[in-house]
């Protein structure tokens, strides 16, 4: 029995792509925006440009 397609997912808001929960993110998942580091870091990058 597989239990992927059990996992909760969210959209990306960055890249408005959708992604399953993770193990890491177990303790945090309601905090967690971003499906990536590249992602969170993008997202900061273009809040702080002009």
């Amino acid at each position: 029995m597989h239990r992927k397609p059990h996992l909760p997912h969210k959209v990306c808001a960055h890249c408005a792509r959708p992604f399953a929960w993770r193990r890491k993110w177990a303790r945090c998942w309601e905090d967690v925006r971003h499906c990536s580091e590249r992602c969170r870091r993008e997202a900061r990058h273009q809040e702080r440009a002009p």
